[in-house]
């Protein structure tokens, strides 16, 4: 009878609980577009594998790879393409459902793996609550009150956590207090820019320089989960480094120029009924929720480094805002804790218990939750921003 794993992770954050599992509930068993069993089929990566499941559904292998690991590669001739199969087309409405689905799909593993519930072993498991003991705290933090005390968590610090802290507040307080310096910095990147954006690009930390690779354990051995060849006929597709895509293939996304709010919400709500209300409030909520503890503790305010964590996230994927400097993203995001952002974010499956312990030890569990509901909800809309300005370009 216990809730899942990454329910009880989310119940750390009960208001974005209760508007993550409405969204899933209305994915999965509400009116829409796609059979109930074809929804499941999507969801669940097909049981047996490719050979075994109906053709229209088999169609979706080549925009669901994209989709997870490079979507800056999905074009309106995918979308087209699914659209005009004689015999197993797809509709505009099911797309978007099956879009939405595999979006939802791919975000949840890495806030599944990135909080180790993929390793839950009951009540002592990474993936499950933190056990209660004498001398806690509540760390409920929905600002209208839970009624209750949902989770409680040690208050022990070590002296090399305060330092820790110590040294982020420094930096925190400084993007308030410094002005001077900025433009030199963003001059210097222009200089040091080869072509449209590299300097942008540069803040990511690239696989070949983070010290760690995403495909060893830490015994240097390579991860190996069970096969999964029989799912897909591409096993070697993966996340690739934007910054070292072809130049020639595809452009940085300008969110000025495409949109969750002015134009992908609108897209979707038409096509899927309400289903664009539901993830713009999913968004909302997570941007929305309080740290208070951790706000308090840097003397600033949470939504600046937020929104550094949203931003570098999207940075990945190409996605680009005009009015962000993103000198702040260097500045606020410490080289652990970017190393620990792409891995979840790119290469779920690699984190391990290790990584998640690891960063920023000066942080509540819960703090670190909110961490992953981050990666999970920009990850989701940056997969939305691409398959969703594809469909528009095919509509025109």
């Amino acid at each position: 009878g216990r809730l899942e794993a990454e329910s009880q992770q989310m119940g750390y954050h009960p208001q974005y609980l209760d508007s993550f599992l409405k969204t899933q509930h209305y994915l999965m068993h509400m009116d829409g577009p796609l059979p109930f069993d074809c929804r499941h089929y999507i969801a669940i990566m097909w049981l047996v594998g490719l050979d075994y499941i109906p053709p229209k559904l088999r169609n979706l292998k080549q925009i669901n790879k994209i989709l997870a690991h490079r979507p800056w590669l999905i074009t309106k001739e995918h979308i087209e393409k699914l659209l005009k199969i004689s015999e197993w087309s797809w509709s505009l409405a099911e797309l978007v459902h099956a879009v939405v689905l595999l979006a939802h799909c791919h975000a949840l593993a890495s806030f599944v793996f990135g909080c180790g519930c993929e390793q839950d072993e009951g009540l002592g498991g990474r993936g499950s609550l933190k056990a209660l003991s004498p001398g806690t705290q509540c760390i409920c933090e929905a600002s209208n009150g839970c009624g209750q005390e949902l989770l409680r968590v040690s208050r022990k610090r070590s002296l090399d956590s305060c330092m820790e802290l110590d040294s982020l507040r420094e930096r925190m307080q400084r993007i308030h207090v410094e002005t001077e310096g900025r433009e030199e910095m963003r001059l210097l990147q222009h200089d040091r820019e080869e072509g449209e954006g590299q300097g942008w690009r540069g803040l990511c930390i690239t696989d070949s320089s983070a010290g760690l690779s995403p495909l060893a354990d830490p015994d240097g051995e390579v991860t190996g989960a069970t096969n999964l060849a029989c799912y897909m006929q591409d096993p070697d597709f993966g996340y690739q480094d934007f910054a070292r895509r072809d130049e020639n293939q595809t452009q940085v996304f300008r969110v000025q120029d495409y949109s969750w709010e002015d134009h992908g919400f609108s897209l979707v709500n038409r096509l899927y009924s309400d289903i664009g209300h539901l993830l713009d409030e999913k968004f909302r909520m997570v941007d929305g929720l309080q740290s208070t503890a951790m706000a308090k503790r840097q003397g600033c305010e949470p939504s600046v480094f937020k929104r550094g964590i949203w931003n570098y996230i999207h940075c990945m994927f190409g996605i680009r805002y005009d009015d962000y400097d993103y000198a702040e993203v260097n500045q606020l995001l410490e080289r652990v804790l970017k190393v620990y952002i792409k891995t979840v974010t790119c290469y779920p499956e690699k984190t391990n218990a290790e990584m998640f312990d690891r960063f920023w030890k000066q942080f509540k569990h819960s703090e670190k939750v909110h961490v992953n509901l981050l990666i999970l909800e920009a990850r989701m809309q940056a997969e939305l921003l691409y398959a969703l300005q594809a469909i528009t370009q095919y509509m025109i």
